[in-house]
């Protein structure tokens, strides 16, 4: 089925070249008519949405006697005039992007990294540890371990924890169970990796 098809099938609010909706059933809004209402005019500039229903002869009178500026002032009108000379849409201020990257670093004058502020790059052979994916890493964090530690020592740092934060070791007490939960799925993530020696 194609779209032009379609549309002569439902004659929904189907208006032609005149701008006359052929589905109306209104009668022309202007008093003493009761033509059919076939033309629809805005009541209102700022009530662009709302309308009144005329016949083709009242309509035109409308549209005459239409100003979407009454009772504006020129300050308002030209304001409105130079919004719609951009649509409406506000400019971004112009600048230099390079020193707007700088400023989101924190630095007002990118000279500032050369001499005694320059970043110090300590390469790849001062770098401590190993590399480890995030959910290791994070799991070490928890646990409060290094990376250079074995499978061994990780567990020993684990089985500490597990008696400070368990409950049936420190007298029934529920409030650190969040904490408790963390220090075992970190033990999971260690346990199962291959980066530490067993």
């Amino acid at each position: 089925m194609s779209v032009s098809s379609s549309k002569k099938k439902n004659p929904r609010s189907r208006r032609g070249m005149s701008g006359a909706s052929e589905t109306s059933r209104r009668i022309c809004d202007k008093e003493g008519c009761n033509d059919p209402g076939k033309y629809r005019a805005p009541k209102a500039p700022d009530v662009l949405d709302d309308y009144f229903w005329f016949c083709q002869t009242h309509v035109r009178e409308y549209n005459l006697k239409w100003n979407f500026f009454d009772g504006t002032t020129e300050a308002e009108m030209n304001a409105q005039m130079s919004k719609d000379k951009v649509w409406e849409r506000n400019t971004k201020p112009m600048g230099d992007p390079e020193a707007r990257a700088w400023a989101r670093l924190g630095i007002e004058d990118p000279h500032q990294v050369l001499g005694s502020n320059a970043t110090q790059n300590p390469g790849k052979g001062a770098q401590a540890g190993r590399r480890l994916p995030p959910t290791e890493r994070r799991a070490l964090e928890i646990l409060e371990a290094k990376d250079t530690w074995s499978k061994p020592d990780v567990r020993k740092a684990y089985k500490a924890l597990i008696k400070v934060l368990h409950p049936d070791m420190n007298g029934g007490d529920r409030s650190q169970e969040e904490q408790l939960q963390e220090v075992v799925w970190a033990w999971d993530q260690i346990k199962g990796s291959r980066n530490f020696k067993s």
